[in-house]
Formats: C-alpha cells, structure tokens, sequence
C-alpha cells in the first residue's frame, strides 16, 4: 500500500503543480501535444518510482501513419504500460467517469480522448462513431477491445467496436499485447508490487481487406493474433498456441 500511497500523493501534486498550466497552453495554441506528454512522462516517471519496469519489443511493426492500437486489459497497471510504450501522440475512448476527476478530466478533453458510457448503448455507438470520424481524420486511437480488465489476466473475448472503427476508417490495426501487468496490480486491488510489464506490437493487420459484413471474421482474427502473442498464462483457456507467424513472448 506504500507505493499506491506514494503514488497517489506525488502524483496529485504532479497534476496540480503542471496540470492548469498546461491546460491554458492547450486553449490558447490548441496544440495538445505538450499536455498530453507530460501526462504519459509523469505518470511513468511515478511507475518507475515504485520499482515497476516496462519493457517494449517490437516497435519497427508499427504502421508509420494512422492506426488503431489494440490492446489487452488485465490490470489498473497496464494503462501507463501499453500508453507509455507508444511512440506517438494517440487518443483513447475511456470509461465516462474518469473525465469528472479535476483537472485529469479536462485534461483527457484537452488530449482529444473520447468519452464512453458502456452501460449505454446508444451513448457507446455515438462515442464510437466520434472516434471513427477522429481516425479518418488523421488521430491514431488506443482501445481495448476486451471492454474491461480481465479478471485473472487471460485475453477475453472481443467487442466489435474496434474492428468496426478500422473497417469504417480504412486504417490498419496494431496489434499489441501486455504481460505481467496483472501481476504487478491486480484487478480491483490497490496494491501494487514492483516488478516486470513486457509491451509488444505484433504484425500490423490491414482492416480494408474487410468489409462490415466480415467484422465478426476480423474480430476474431485479431482476438488469435493477440492470444498467441501472449504467454500460456494470459491465453484464453484452451487456446490451441501462437498464431501464425507470431512469436509468444
């Protein structure tokens, strides 16, 4: 409990101390990029702090222009992991409450991320359809597919916003799989444990080989490149192995 503590305390300071600051940057210029990596720095800086290390394999398989990063959620710990590990500015469709914390939430809007009530569908298909339009206009996304953290680190089945964000927008997606993050932090716990986060891009898929009508054949595609890119621990209960030309870290 003395790292979530210490955490929670010198981060809080963090945001209060950079955080306004920032914020009126980004109103006045509108060029998020400044708050947005101060928020991703800062926050690893904290998760360094506290003995937690990440490491990122694979970076030469990341598209060079507009995507769609995938990954999966075991944990409160991979959040900082799988966002720190990518080497550009993205947004991220996040749960509607995180945008009602001071200054976090302003921040997240000043950032571009979208909103997303997932108790209401009407709610989830417009945040959905934001991020659509916010990917055919040149801003990579961060989803996780799952919807929600897993409860003891195994990949879960997949919604089918993401792939339907890619087909709609023609970019491709990337592929990224997290591992020991549920070690480090388990789900609904506040303690956190040093350790080790392994982050890897897999092979990039290309989504405009898909029509709508192929959604559930892609869904499923990306759910068994990213099962066996994960080690036997966090696949999916029966999963035959690593997929095709994926190694299994």
């Amino acid at each position: 409990m003395l790292r979530t503590l210490f955490i929670g305390v010198f981060l809080s300071l963090y945001i209060l101390l950079v955080g306004p600051p920032l914020l009126v940057y980004t109103l006045i210029t509108r060029n998020p990029d400044p708050i947005y990596w101060a928020g991703v720095k800062g926050v690893m800086f904290f998760v360094r702090a506290v003995g937690v290390r990440v490491h990122v394999r694979g970076l030469e398989r990341i598209p060079p222009g507009v995507c769609l990063f995938v990954a999966n959620h075991t944990s409160s710990a991979d959040a900082p992991a799988v966002v720190g590990a990518i080497p550009r500015r993205i947004a991220i469709l996040l749960k509607e409450s995180l945008f009602k914390w001071p200054i976090v939430g302003q921040a997240f809007l000043a950032a571009q991320f979208i909103p997303v009530n997932r108790s209401a569908r009407e709610s989830a298909i417009s945040s959905v359809e934001k991020a659509t339009e916010a990917l055919k206009a040149g801003q990579s996304f961060l989803i996780y597919p799952e919807g929600t953290r897993s409860p003891d680190g195994r990949l879960q089945e997949f919604k089918k916003g993401a792939v339907m964000m890619a087909i709609k927008a023609g970019v491709p997606i990337a592929p990224m799989v997290c591992c020991g993050a549920h070690r480090v932090m388990e789900k609904r716990s506040l303690v956190i444990r040093p350790g080790e986060i392994l982050v890897e891009f897999l092979e990039p898929i290309d989504a405009s080989k898909y029509s709508l009508e192929e959604r559930d054949a892609l869904n499923e595609h990306v759910h068994d490149v990213m099962a066996g890119g994960l080690p036997p621990d966090q696949r999916p209960v029966g999963f035959p192995g690593p997929a095709a030309g994926v190694s299994a870290s």
